[in-house]
């Protein structure tokens, strides 16, 4: 009777060489299948996405918007109140240069943007002001007072 030398198994020598471990290729096959299904969703929420970059403050009477926009000017910028919901929207325009070489590296944007922002409370449209100054635009957005007075609280009853 001859005598087989038996090698204790150990994680790295499974009965499959790795490239063809059933296991491995379904690990990959899963894995794919989750990046192809979330992927639009993380590109969705790119920073590009989210730009420009605001802050949103709310007292009892307004809401106050600012708005990051560097490299604009106030005829690249349109406001819009709908519903209330703002939109800002506008273009940042490229400013080609050639050099000497013919090498850029650019991690700039440029391009069509819009941000909206709904609002709870309904806004006095009529009062809303805007001003831009060094690239940042405030837009106050005062609430209506005679909506704040048609809220009121609804009893539920049984029946």
């Amino acid at each position: 009777m001859a005598h087989h030398h038996l090698a204790p198994w150990t994680p790295s020598r499974s009965l499959y060489p790795s490239a063809q471990d059933p296991l491995t290729s379904f690990h990959r096959q899963i894995d794919r299948l989750f990046d192809d299904f979330f992927a639009p969703m993380a590109e969705a929420t790119t920073a590009s996405d989210l730009w420009p970059s605001v802050d949103v403050y709310e007292t009892d009477q307004a809401y106050k918007v600012t708005a990051e926009l560097p490299g604009l000017e106030q005829k690249d910028v349109e406001l819009n109140l709908r519903d209330n919901t703002l939109s800002i929207t506008g273009e940042k325009r490229s400013e080609h240069k050639e050099s000497d070489r013919g090498h850029t590296y650019s991690e700039r944007s440029y391009g069509r943007f819009q941000r909206t922002i709904p609002l709870e409370a309904e806004i006095d449209a009529d009062k809303v002001q805007a001003t831009f100054r060094n690239g940042v635009l405030t837009v106050e957005l005062p609430k209506n007072p005679a909506a704040k007075d048609k809220t009121r609280r609804i009893e539920v009853k049984a029946r």
